[in-house]
């Protein structure tokens, strides 16, 4: 694979991991931050001086920032400040295995990731490391696909509205005819005041 589909595919599966975070989900993840990650993260989301004070407009700005922000970094720093307390309690149980895990000795550790973060955070940490090109991405990618408890949900797809086509009422139709009807008068009229100049009597 090259590395330019390897990073799309990284990034998909990023943005998979964090569109699939809820809105009570996500209140509840920066709930358990460290105030410093949550001032880096009201920050990087246009946040003035002291932060966000509204839940809800915190959200929005940090979902506005990931979806403006899928190739230029900024969804890959917003999914680091969410997924770094779990990236770190991660590598402290992995301990010498830390770099390259076995899928083995990392299944061995997630289900106490997942008690203590929840699913969501997990995920969007095993993602961000693949984001971030770790060694063991391949393995990674695998369980973000096909593990029972670690697959992603299957992408939703909105199908996209047609808009009907756009037809003019009687009254516009009739005012159209009677312009074009005009158009029309006048250049027969000045045709024909043409030919007089030309062929006068």
């Amino acid at each position: 694979m090259s590395q330019l589909k390897s990073r799309l595919q990284a990034m998909t599966l990023l943005d998979r991991a964090f569109t699939a975070i809820t809105d009570e989900e996500f209140a509840a993840i920066v709930a358990t931050l460290p105030a410093d990650h949550v001032a880096a993260l009201d920050e990087l989301c246009g946040a003035r001086e002291g932060g966000f004070t509204d839940l809800a407009a915190r959200n929005i700005a940090v979902r506005a920032t990931a979806a403006r922000g899928r190739m230029s970094g900024e969804l890959e720093q917003i999914c680091t400040l969410l997924g770094d307390p779990c990236l770190e309690k991660c590598i402290e149980m992995l301990g010498d295995n830390a770099d390259n895990p076995t899928e083995e000795q990392l299944l061995k550790v997630t289900p106490k990731l997942i008690k203590d973060f929840g699913l969501p955070v997990t995920r969007l940490m095993i993602a961000s490391s693949v984001a971030g090109e770790a060694p063991a991405s391949e393995m990674l990618i695998g369980l973000l696909k096909h593990d029972k408890k670690l697959a992603l949900p299957p992408v939703e797809f909105t199908p996209i509205a047609v808009l009907p086509a756009r037809t003019a009422d009687d009254d516009v139709k009739a005012k159209r005819k009677a312009a074009k009807e005009r158009k029309q008068a006048d250049a027969r009229a000045r045709r024909e005041q043409q030919l007089k100049a030309r062929h006068p009597k």
